[in-house]
């Protein structure tokens, strides 16, 4: 629970800080764009005053209209300004554009006295937040008029229109941190939906496999019965039964032990010992099932002592279970298993002539529940959860197991379990 709060912090504060830096990159590009627009500004003014300075069409037909002269046109005085105003408005509009301005704007033409002459056909509200860039022209109109002559470009809003022009910035930027946020959000949910199902059926399993133990103490109780009531003839067959029992009370607690190891619950105290005798008392009786189910089946044991620290029954367990897995994928089974030491480890090597696994399942035949496939089919019953016992079994002993097999030509396992320093018992 700790380590998910810490994760969960550090996923917030993360976010946080990508929230900054793009602020912060969105205050520098603002102000980039406010640099170029002044630049842009007065690249347009100066071609503007300028073009303005000459005795020009324009220039007359506003110079007419400020006197109010309509000798030469004929027009009404109102009308004639209305041309004005326009004729100037798209020669303004004309000049912005090609110096790379699209911003809306007005403008007004008026004398130092702040008498307006002429006014742009567009009008802003005052109230909103207007940047002006006036323009004093020379030549023409002013000497026309005797007086100096003010040209002033207005804009609204500018920070939006800056903002606009940052949206190729801004906008994917937003659209990536959604996406990170909601991508993890359903990372999230999808663990703790993920984790709640695994738990629902580990308990499941648990309970059945709880279940399941009530009648095979009573098979083994009942056996053990029979033994004592039959003639010695039968004991052998008895025997089997008990040892059958005794396997399927050991899958039983491998089923149970499994679900604890992947709860990270303590199931597992390693002890120093001599696991010689295990080993041999191990091969001795596979030896023994082995000859009743026509099994050729040889061991070749290193003179031990086999010092390591382990915990006996899980390592037992996890040898049985690649034994039986030899004999049960092998149609007729010539299992060898080979125990020596070499480079400080314990190596347990056990092969056969089974039928071998493909390349792609290799890395595979180790996760919970999954088994391979022969076609559409399984041909060997069981429920995949073998292997995935004990890879954790052989990793919680610090070792590792590793898997040789090609298609037809039989497999072969490798445990290694580190020894203990020198080999020597303590």
């Amino acid at each position: 629970m700790k380590k998910k709060n810490i994760y969960i912090i550090v996923f917030i504060v993360s976010i946080l800080g990508l929230a900054i830096v793009q602020y912060q990159y969105l205050r520098v590009g603002l102000n980039l764009a406010k640099v170029q627009f002044n630049i842009k500004i007065g690249t347009a003014s100066e071609t503007i005053k300028e073009e303005l300075k000459e005795n020009n069409r324009l220039t007359f037909l506003i110079g007419e209209a400020i006197r109010e002269d309509q000798s030469y046109f004929e027009l009404e005085i109102d009308s004639l300004k209305d041309a004005s105003s326009h004729f100037l408005n798209d020669y303004l509009t004309e000049r912005m554009v090609n110096n790379g301005i699209d911003a809306d704007f007005t403008y007004g033409l008026f004398a130092r006295d702040s008498t307006y002459y002429l006014k742009s056909p567009a009008t802003f509200n005052k109230e909103n937040n207007i940047a002006v860039y006036p323009i004093q022209l020379e030549g023409y109109l002013p000497e026309l008029l005797n007086e100096r002559l003010i040209l002033e470009l207005q804009f609204e809003s500018l920070n939006s229109y800056f903002l606009s022009k940052l949206n190729g910035l801004t906008l994917p930027s937003l659209l990536f941190i959604l996406g990170i946020i909601a991508t993890v959000f359903w990372v999230l949910r999808t663990y703790y939906w993920q984790r709640n199902v695994i738990t629902t059926t580990n308990e499941f399993i648990n309970n059945l496999t709880h279940e399941l133990k009530t009648p095979v103490f009573s098979i083994g109780l009942a056996s053990k019965m029979l033994e004592e009531e039959i003639g010695d003839e039968n004991n052998p067959k008895i025997a089997i039964i008990r040892q059958e029992v005794e396997r399927l009370k050991n899958h039983i607690d491998k089923v149970l032990e499994l679900g604890s190891l992947e709860a990270k619950k303590r199931v597992f105290t390693l002890v120093k010992m001599d696991f010689e005798p295990n080993i041999k008392k191990l091969c001795s009786q596979f030896k023994t099932l082995s000859s009743i189910e026509n099994v050729s089946f040889s061991y070749d044991l290193d003179e031990g002592p086999y010092c390591i620290k382990t915990e006996a029954s899980h390592l037992e367990n996890s040898i049985n279970n690649i034994l039986d897995n030899a004999k049960k994928y092998s149609k007729n089974p010539i299992i060898n298993l080979k125990a020596k030491k070499k480079n400080g480890k314990l190596q347990i090597i056990i092969s056969d002539n089974g039928k071998g696994i493909d390349e792609k399942d290799k890395n595979r035949i180790f996760q919970k529940y999954y088994r391979v496939l022969n076609g559409n089919t399984y041909e060997v019953k069981g429920y995949g959860l073998g292997l995935s016992y004990v890879k954790k079994v052989v990793e919680n002993h610090k070792g590792k197991i590793m898997i040789e097999s090609e298609v037809g030509m039989g497999t072969t396992v490798l445990i290694e379990i580190p020894l203990n320093k020198n080999g020597k018992k303590v």
